[in-house]
């Protein structure tokens, strides 16, 4: 009974300036070395602490990439999908767009370097959906209901369910495809041409830029 208050007092001890430090050497560790070869006690090296704390803070390799993934994006300051609120639906995709080119280099190199195990690790899928995948969902959910409410679409309209695999994936695809990233413009110009037409919103539906 005593065992939770302990592991509670230990991981108070952890500043927020030291969980960085842990949180900068797994992504070190990831964009050198990829997610197979990363280990918690490569990470606990490069960290100078030893790998029981990271097993008491974040129990497993997946929980703790997942959650080094998510400071990063947070201590940047950049705004999310959740943030995104215009008024309009064609606006608030435009700037879903744009808030998603604003990670396009950093994070598509991060999720390239975790390959295949995206894939094949089920935990590791179930920590980056928690962390990251699911907050992108539900803020995109939330860009659809004010637009249902507001009259723009029928809730029922079936682009709907297409409307994050069609932007996430181009994110992801076009280095792939051009070796370039995908930035502001290029997603922007995604949505005018695939997204907003595929919603049934046409050119004269849209506001001034």
């Amino acid at each position: 009974m005593t065992s939770t208050p302990q592991a509670t007092a230990r991981r108070s001890k952890i500043s927020p300036e030291r969980e960085q430090e842990f949180y900068d050497a797994v992504l070190d560790q990831l964009r050198e070395h990829g997610y197979e070869a990363l280990t918690m006690e490569g990470v606990a090296a490069r960290a100078c602490c030893g790998k029981s704390t990271l097993y008491r803070q974040w129990k497993t390799k997946p929980q703790l990439v997942a959650a080094a993934l998510r400071a990063s994006r947070a201590r940047r300051g950049e705004r999310t999908l959740a943030d995104v609120d215009t008024g309009n639906l064609a606006e608030d995709l435009r700037e879903a767009a744009r808030i998603a080119a604003g990670t396009s280099g950093r994070d598509t190199r991060l999720t390239q370097a975790l390959g295949n195990a995206v894939l094949s690790d089920e935990e590791l899928q179930r920590a980056l959906r928690e962390a990251l995948v699911e907050p992108e969902l539900a803020a995109f959910d939330a860009i659809v209901a004010r637009a249902v409410a507001r009259g723009e679409i029928a809730a029922d309209h079936p682009a709907v369910e297409f409307l994050p695999a069609q932007l996430m994936g181009v994110l992801r695809i076009r280095p792939v495809l051009e070796g370039r990233y995908a930035d502001a413009d290029y997603l922007v110009r995604f949505v005018d041409a695939a997204l907003l037409p595929a919603l049934g919103i046409g050119p004269g539906d849209l506001p001034a830029t």
